[in-house]
């Protein structure tokens, strides 16, 4: 559970698993449709990699990636259709939430 909660927690990474959601795909095709740096995209990859959440597949010189479990697959699929009520009041205690612009925090 921490595992995928750190890697969700990181908005780039969410996008990520987003993405991989849809198809499995290549470094430099994530980085192209998430308007990142392929440097940014390999890093967290590399992340998703080492705490089992993504696999790798090589094909030549190119490595594909995969959710590495169709449970995580369900999983962030359920995650996603989740409604959120927030409190007007309350206030962000994530800075990453605040600039992702999911609430008001200052």
């Amino acid at each position: 559970m921490n595992r995928l909660g750190r890697a969700m927690a990181d908005p780039t990474r969410s996008r990520i698993l987003m993405a991989l959601l849809d198809e499995p795909g290549y470094p430099s095709e994530l980085a192209d449709a998430l308007a990142l740096t392929r440097q940014n995209v390999s890093n967290h990859l590399a992340c998703l990699r080492d705490c089992g959440i993504v696999v790798t597949e090589h094909a030549g010189r190119q490595t594909r990636y995969e959710i590495s479990d169709p449970h995580i697959s369900n999983a962030l699929t359920t995650l996603l259709e989740v409604v959120l009520t927030v409190e007007e009041s309350g206030s962000c205690l994530d800075e990453a939430c605040a600039v992702a612009g999911c609430c008001d925090a200052p």
